[in-house]
């Protein structure tokens, strides 16, 4: 995990490159009632976050495919952030499994209301492409209760008003679907901007999605 930042004397704020890779997506097999957990801070407390291990860390509550899917954004704005770690269970007998038990080790990311620019959405079908774009003219991407749960982040982001090390189950400022299991280690902020947002994600959720300008179709490239 590498980030950097800027620091004003009021807050830990200001740009940060979050990077929450070096996590197989496939590889190795996760016991269920154990998950590592990282989160995405800014530089000063960045060497004192380490992966951490939790009872009971659960992600999304339904069946994933296990094929992981590319998002991008030139911009992200959100109100109400937090983040947690956890583990995404696939369907029973899945082909998509491998050595990996069926359970992916992902970090939950939950925003309240977002904003993204020029979205992208892609995954892989073997051979080709299926994408997904919008937000690319004037209106936005806007959606409430996102979350997204990833292997993989990047980006260059800054944060306003940034608690990290909490216990997830304490977490308040992206509502109920921000909060995480007890003995979780999180993080939570007023609001984050993450600039050249790239994610690899085994999920999404939310309340409400507008996609302005949807576009969809095959691409012998992806995001």
């Amino acid at each position: 995990m590498t980030s950097s930042a800027e620091h004003t004397s009021e807050r830990p704020e200001g740009p940060a490159t979050a990077d929450v890779g070096d996590v197989p997506a496939r590889r190795g097999r996760v016991r269920a009632r154990r998950a590592a957990v990282m989160a995405v801070p800014a530089a000063a407390v960045a060497a004192g976050l380490a992966v951490l291990t939790a009872e009971g860390a659960l992600g999304v509550q339904f069946a994933i495919s296990g094929m992981p899917f590319t998002v991008t954004a030139t911009e992200l704005n959100g109100t109400g952030f937090a983040q947690f770690g956890g583990l995404d269970e696939m369907a029973e007998g899945s082909p998509n499994a491998g050595d990996s038990g069926g359970q992916v080790l992902v970090v939950t990311s939950v925003i309240k209301d977002a904003t993204l620019t020029k979205l992208c959405q892609s995954v892989d079908l073997g051979g080709t492409n299926l994408v997904i774009r919008a937000g690319g003219g004037a209106e936005k991407v806007r959606a409430s209760d996102l979350t997204t749960d990833s292997t993989e982040l990047s980006g260059d982001a800054a944060f306003k008003n940034i608690e990290i090390g909490n216990d997830a189950s304490k977490l308040n400022k992206a509502g109920d679907l921000g909060r995480g299991p007890i003995g979780v280690f999180s993080q939570q902020s007023d609001t984050v901007r993450i600039a050249n947002l790239r994610q690899t994600n085994y999920a999404t959720t939310a309340g409400v999605f507008k996609l302005p300008g949807l576009k969809l179709g095959f691409s012998g490239s992806g995001c």
